[in-house]
């Protein structure tokens, strides 16, 4: 329990973010609802009076609490459900605890306390700024996970939906994707299959050329290291079309010498296409990479080893490789989500065997509208991030290993 030593002047002066914030949300909840001015109007109204009561009047933060709590989930069901009491206690909790952390000065816990109050304003509106633009930028992601679990065949919120009802919610397209459902024909499934059979080897041959490739261009005495460079990793610069087309002639004179001279089956041929021209897709991003981390390799280890006795693929796997790794997992990493995203090299240069998931929701979106795209986008996302994740895992090891972080 915590006291609030203010005048009411210095407590009004301090109830304007918090009515600011009252104002946003009620202007929301009132376009929900077709009454954007007066929602506008209550929400300052109510944050402004909940705000002298608790923090001029009340002061205990506690009983606060409790008052709120049973005020915003006596209103969330009243006006909907057992799910919307749930979010509005949730969010009566944090509005109690903006209510102190502004009227109480918390806000300058962490700051210097030198700061100007505009320096201070600026602080935090700097921060919700940069907030308000991720939030735009994951916002189309954001949408898309809810609506995947959507029981209807809709791309948009039903009233269920909306009101958090369980009759809302399914995970029939989650079934439909894995063809557990009895009026699924299976392509989902296999699309899968096949990009989880494309990306993988794609992904090894990335990696075993791209880096010896970046192996080779870090050394000094290799000629015209900058003019190399630049043609291998032309394929990430040239638009990705131009790219397909190119790889479709060459391709297909390759493929018709592969069936008809060394007598390989047709759709093993076209496995062998697709994952040649992914591979040249992500040869550059592991070049890039491996070259990164190369630049703070320390030479004298590998010429220690050499005059220890250790020949050249000794000294590689033993020496060399373990402090490239991160930046070699990386680069696969990277090549694998290439390979694993891309839709217009392999509508080019494959056919139906070889379809791939992106293919896949491609058609599904131009063919038939299909609600299954929200589930596939949705298990593409937590895979991105699983990725990704590790990636900043690896840099930060690469950053203990080369001693430019504390371990």
């Amino acid at each position: 329990m915590m006291l609030v030593n203010s005048t009411p002047e210095s407590l009004l002066t301090k109830s304007v973010p918090i009515v600011v914030a009252g104002a946003i949300f009620g202007t929301v909840y009132g376009q929900v609802n077709g009454l954007v001015i007066l929602g506008f109007s209550a929400g300052a109204f109510v944050s402004l009076l909940l705000t002298l009561f608790y923090a001029g009047v009340l002061k205990q933060k506690f009983l606060s609490h409790v008052i709120n709590i049973a005020l915003f989930g006596t209103f969330g069901l009243l006006s909907s459900s057992l799910h919307s009491a749930i979010f509005y206690v949730i969010l009566s909790i944090a509005f109690v605890w903006f209510i102190f952390w502004v009227t109480e000065a918390k806000y300058r816990a962490n700051l210097l306390p030198y700061l100007s109050s505009s320096q201070v304003a600026w602080h935090y509106l700097f921060r919700l700024i940069c907030g308000a633009i991720f939030l735009f930028l994951i916002t189309p992601i954001l949408v898309v996970l809810p609506l995947s679990f959507n029981a209807q065949d809709f791309f948009t919120f039903t009233p269920e939906m909306l009101r958090f009802e369980p009759e809302g919610y399914s995970l029939k397209h989650y079934r439909d994707f894995l063809g557990l459902r009895v009026d699924s024909n299976g392509e989902w499934l296999r699309a899968f299959q096949n990009s989880l059979i494309i990306a993988p080897l794609a992904t090894l041959i990335s990696v075993t050329f791209g880096t010896l490739a970046a192996i080779g261009l870090s050394q000094s005495h290799v000629p015209m290291r900058r003019a190399i460079m630049a043609i291998l990793i032309s394929p990430m610069i040239v638009p990705l079309i131009i790219s397909a087309t190119g790889m479709f002639f060459f391709y297909s004179d390759m493929g018709n010498f592969l069936e008809e001279t060394v007598g390989i089956n047709k759709n093993a041929v076209g496995y062998i296409k697709v994952v040649l021209a992914h591979a040249v897709l992500g040869i550059p991003f592991v070049i890039i990479t491996v070259t990164a981390t190369l630049v703070g390799f320390d030479r004298s280890l590998t010429r220690a080893s050499a005059n220890l006795g250790a020949n050249s693929i000794t000294t590689f796997f033993r020496v060399q490789m373990p402090l490239i790794l991160p930046g070699v997992i990386s680069g696969g990493l990277f090549a694998f989500i290439t390979s694993f995203d891309e839709v217009v090299v392999v509508m080019f240069i494959g056919s139906a065997g070889q379809k791939t998931l992106p293919w896949q929701m491609f058609l599904g979106l131009r063919e038939q509208i299909s609600p299954t795209i929200l589930a596939v986008a949705t298990i593409l996302v937590m895979l991105s991030i699983a990725l990704l994740s590790t990636v900043e895992l690896l840099r930060r090891r690469s950053e203990r290993l080369r001693g430019m972080s504390p371990s």
